[in-house]
């Protein structure tokens, strides 16, 4: 596997491990949990993703990364009801996404790729989800940590731990 899309796969991979380990800590209700009427949950959120992975990475090389069939409005309709249907179109949509890249190479970064009728090279069509993926990801862990409070299970350094982390850091 080339450097760069082993090191977008490992990106992916960490940001993909953040979102479970949000999921993981939160009840079923809250997975659906909506701030209000014109924000998204957890489990739309993740519908969106899944829209949107399917529809950039399908036949990404040779059709328009905005597919027809795609339908993108409904990706935002809170109608998931389970854990696990939320948990098939997370799985689904990275498999998706993944799959898609793991078999290129250097040589093909430059290649002419279209999303939304516009020309992106591959590595452009890359960079643009390396950034739109942890953008939600990052709104799955804030909703997370908001509905959980002061049980939330950090997912990096807990605050105010810093300086226990780093002493421990150095003694290695």
């Amino acid at each position: 596997m080339e450097v760069y899309i082993k090191s977008v796969i490992n990106q992916w991979g960490s940001y993909k491990s953040n979102a479970e380990k949000t999921f993981v800590q939160l009840t079923d209700d809250q997975l659906f949990w909506q701030a209000n009427e014109e924000s998204n949950s957890i489990a739309t959120i993740v519908k969106h993703m899944h829209g949107n992975m399917l529809s950039r990475w399908t036949d990404f090389l040779v059709s328009d990364g905005e597919k027809a069939w795609r339908k993108r409005d409904d990706e935002f309709e809170n109608d998931l009801t389970t854990r696990a249907g939320i948990m098939q179109l997370w799985e689904e949509g990275w498999a998706c996404a993944i799959n898609a890249i793991k078999d290129l190479k250097d040589a093909d970064l430059d290649r002419e790729i279209w999303i939304r009728g516009e020309s992106h090279s591959v590595l452009d069509a890359i960079q643009r989800q390396l950034a739109h993926y942890p953008y939600h990801i990052g709104q799955i862990v804030f909703l997370g940590k908001l509905q959980v409070g002061n049980k939330w299970d950090s997912l990096s350094i807990p605050k105010g731990k810093s300086k226990e982390f780093n002493e421990k850091m150095k003694k290695k």
